[in-house]
């Protein structure tokens, strides 16, 4: 079975992704926005409760921390995605190595850059239109990050979360 691990944000930030998502991003419908602590990796039934006490392990040991956004960017020219970009505090940067450093599945196939796709597979022009417009947007918001989530990929390909880790605590 395929694995992720996420996190999500407020419904608030969620809510303000998802108007866009709707009609920029396919993969509205599969799972909502958040940011991808570690690439999807594949377990079966008897590794994965292996990886639940990892990430148990990796949550006990790590305090909330804030994320913070503060603008939209996007990846072009390497693909036409664009994203509410989340600053890489410290808090964010030791989850996301401890997440690879703990025996868990799947090496790292890009460099981290924490994010929340709101816009992709786009046509060049299109991408050039939606992103000429939405980054004159104010998108400004702080909050407290107390939890991540181990996903799985149901057969239809969306995703759901499997078990909730709360962060510092035992």
């Amino acid at each position: 079975m395929k694995y992720g691990i996420a996190l999500f944000p407020s419904k608030q930030v969620q809510d303000i992704a998802n108007s866009y998502r709707k009609r920029y991003d396919p993969h509205y419908a599969l799972i909502p926005p958040h940011v991808t602590l570690k690439e999807a990796f594949e377990a079966d039934e008897d590794h994965i409760e292996e990886v639940v006490q990892k990430l148990s392990n990796v949550a006990k040991n790590t305090q909330p921390f804030s994320l913070m956004i503060n603008k939209l960017s996007t990846f072009s020219p390497v693909t036409n995605t664009i994203y509410m970009k989340v600053e890489p505090a410290d808090g964010l940067m030791d989850l996301h190595q401890k997440l690879h450093q703990s025996d868990i599945p799947n090496g790292q196939t890009f460099s981290f850059v924490p994010h929340i796709t709101i816009a992709q597979k786009l046509s060049d022009d299109e991408h050039s239109d939606v992103y000429g417009s939405l980054r004159m947007i104010s998108h400004e918001f702080e909050e407290t990050i107390d939890r991540f989530q181990l996903l799985y990929q149901l057969e239809n390909g969306s995703w759901t979360v499997y078990e909730t880790f709360r962060l510092g605590k035992g």
